[in-house]
């Protein structure tokens, strides 16, 4: 499945002064295939070790961190020569032996010609200013595959070529909007993890069994999940862990409107009523990439950072698809679209993740008084409200309010309505759809 990081990666190895490079992510998001298809399609050879599966690795970074050592042993452990000029050597799951870490500062100061790709699931747990020096390796990071590349996962090369060539001045035919918003709605129930989309885009044929495996690998995806806070964090944290992370989709019961509300920390776990006994619970959740944390500002002036308090923010699911297999959310009901104030919560975590896999970290929910636009995004010293509406009633009293105090070039909402930009009243429609996109040049 082509992903669009394969552009980074590619920027990457032709550096000049190339470091190290380490590929961050949550279990399942694609790291390894990634890596190996990188590898294969853009250097002569690629030797690839997963410190994970065999444990007799971490006995090579066992002695001195020697670079010309341990390549050595590392060639005669592939039964392999390795070029250093040529060359791409992959060690995955890195996190398991943190010498071999701590070796990238090695091999960026003593053999920088070596190009070296590491990935591990559970990296941002083991990363500190121990494991190497700053500065010696440079990162990227990885995330579920976004609805663009859903659909080129499911071979709808012409619906993604359209998303990918569409201009905010162009209008989107309704035979191709009504097909992207019936794609949209199977995205919210399959998601973004590679072999997930496999399994639909094998069997989809029969859309009833397709789903259902779907569902069943995403549980067994989220036992997986479970498994690993069980391992690295000990059994109390474990479950304090696990705790807070269903209850993620469960605060939905506390709204309304269908909006994400605010998170609250009272009853998740007996005994912890405030945000302080639950700030390393959502740490670890944040460091291994499950969950998407967006703070809450109560001012629309920048920088917005200044205008955020720690306990104030919203908590989203890392994958749209894990968020209904955690909601159990029966597949038809979300391709029926019929569940009720549920679908708001679907349609921002939505957002936030396209937002997120972008790499547009910085952005924000702004409330003031009775008060709220979901998303607010700084791009050029300009700040930008959005709205985000599950369906086609796009009346927002909030974004008025936002209009009139702060005088915005321009305000959005995204709901299941077709492209329109009204430049005279500034008011830009978007479809959920187009979310990757924003904004639209």
């Amino acid at each position: 499945m082509k992903r669009k990081i394969i552009e980074k990666l590619i920027q990457w190895k032709n550096k000049t002064e190339r470091k190290p490079l380490i590929l961050k992510g949550a279990r399942q998001v694609g790291k390894t295939y990634i890596l190996k298809w990188f590898g294969k399609e853009n250097f002569p050879f690629v030797h690839y070790l997963n410190f994970e599966k065999d444990n007799q690795l971490a006995a090579i970074f066992n002695k001195d961190l020697s670079p010309k050592r341990i390549l050595q042993e590392i060639s005669f452990y592939l039964n392999t020569s390795i070029q250093e000029n040529n060359d791409l050597i992959i060690f995955d799951e890195i996190q398991n032996v943190p010498r071999a870490l701590t070796s990238l500062k090695y091999f960026q100061e003593e053999m920088p010609q070596l190009a070296i790709c590491s990935a591990g699931s559970l990296l941002g747990l083991q990363l500190s200013d121990e494991s190497f020096p700053v500065g010696k390796v440079e990162f990227l990071e990885m995330h579920p595959m976004s609805f663009e590349e859903f659909l080129m996962g499911l071979e709808d090369i012409k619906s993604c070529e359209f998303l990918v060539n569409l201009k905010f001045h162009e209008t989107i035919p309704d035979l191709i909007h009504q097909h992207l918003w019936e794609q949209l709605k199977i995205y919210f129930v399959v998601g973004g993890l590679p072999e997930v989309v496999k399994t639909f885009h094998e069997q989809r044929g029969d859309v009833f069994t397709a789903l259902t495996n779907v569902r069943e690998k995403q549980d067994n995806l989220i036992a997986t999940y479970v498994a690993d806070m069980a391992k690295h964090s000990g059994k109390k944290n474990a479950m304090h862990i696990e705790r807070l992370w269903r209850n993620i989709p469960a605060q939905l019961a506390r709204t309304i409107d269908g909006s994400v509300p605010k998170f609250k920390f009272k009853d998740i776990i007996p005994g912890i009523q405030r945000y302080t006994g639950l700030v390393d619970t959502i740490d670890w959740l944040i460091a291994t990439g499950l969950i998407i944390k967006v703070p809450i500002v109560n001012s629309a002036q920048l920088p917005l950072s200044a205008y955020t308090q720690e306990n104030s923010f919203k908590l989203y699911v890392f994958d749209v698809g894990i968020l209904g297999a955690l909601s159990q959310m029966a597949p038809k009901i979300i391709l029926d679209y019929t569940y009720g104030t549920y679908k708001g919560y679907f349609a921002e975590n939505f957002v936030a993740q396209e937002f997120f896999g972008e790499s547009t970290k910085d952005f924000y929910c702004w409330r003031e008084g009775a008060s709220e636009v979901e998303f607010l995004k700084e791009m050029n010293g300009e700040l930008f409200p959005i709205e985000i509406k599950s369906g086609w009633v796009t009346q927002s009293k909030s974004l008025k309010v936002f209009a009139q105090k702060y005088k915005p070039k321009y305000k959005t909402i995204f709901s299941a309505r077709n492209l329109n930009i009204d430049q005279t009243h500034g008011m830009h429609s978007y479809p959920l759809y187009t979310a990757g996109r924003f904004p639209l040049l």
